[in-house]
């Protein structure tokens, strides 16, 4: 029996970094604008480059993924319908959401768009699988914190469902990147694409006892001080074997603010 060629997604924060992704044998890249995406900083696309993104793509037989996944505000749904018609008009492959508002303008703009769900919409079950498949999304990237037993199940029982997952990169520490210390500090809003990482900062950490409370107990995480939200960034490299034995669709590498 013929193994399935799965597909393997790499990010791109400008065209430099997309050739250079295909270059090194992706199949597909996924952009976005800051507007609408999780990545606001280190993101050198306009709608313009990303016409010029997908003509290259296509020309070499690869594919071209447009992130809306923004969790969007009022101010928001004004803007995207602009902004979905473009992207129908230059053919993109495919649009991640996580916000169901977006896909409702997604499907209204552009029924025949290939909708994925976004890791941060946090799908972690197979009903919430199901329920999403069932409005119409093609592929669902799972969330971060699921098992190779989660996602088994979830494969098996909506097996029609494309399933995509992450293979490399940053984890954050937050549910699927619901986090709220940036906008907590700097008022720069992870969930609309801004986020300043405090996660990765180095911080003083020190526990007291409730009925010593001036009597501070330092915690040290290692030498060069305690990083202790910042969780390791994720390598599966060795686990590849056992998500494509599952069925998986599609692998994916994290990292659009990363060099080339």
């Amino acid at each position: 029996m013929k193994r399935k060629k799965v597909e393997l997604l790499a990010p791109a924060g400008n065209l430099d970094k997309l050739k250079t992704a295909f270059a090194f044998g992706a199949d597909a890249v996924y952009v976005g604008i800051p507007d609408f995406s999780l990545r606001v900083r280190i993101n050198d696309f306009t709608i313009e480059g990303i016409a010029e993104a997908v003509a290259y793509a296509h020309k070499i037989g690869k594919r071209l993924y447009v992130t809306v996944n923004i969790f969007a505000h009022n101010e928001h749904l004004n803007k995207l319908p602009a902004h979905i018609e473009k992207l129908k008009a230059i053919k993109v492959d495919g649009v991640f959401i996580s916000d169901p508002a977006v896909m409702i303008i997604i499907k209204k703009i552009w029924p025949q768009a290939n909708i994925v769900l976004s890791t941060q919409a946090n799908c972690t079950n197979w009903l919430a699988a199901e329920y999403w498949h069932q409005q119409g999304i093609k592929r669902v990237i799972l969330s971060r914190e699921l098992s190779l037993a989660d996602i088994k199940e979830i494969k098996k029982r909506i097996p029609k469902l494309e399933v995509e997952c992450f293979v490399h990169g940053a984890l954050c520490m937050a549910y699927s990147g619901r986090c709220f210390l940036s906008k907590y500090f700097t008022d720069r809003n992870a969930n609309l694409g801004d986020c300043v990482q405090p996660c990765r900062w180095k911080y003083n950490v020190y526990l007291a006892e409730e009925n010593k409370k001036n009597d501070f107990i330092k915690l040290i995480e290692e030498e060069h001080g305690s990083y202790i939200l910042n969780s390791e960034d994720l390598c599966l490299i060795k686990r590849m074997g056992e998500l494509i034995n599952i069925g998986i669709d599609a692998l994916k590498i994290e990292g659009r603010a990363k060099s080339v």
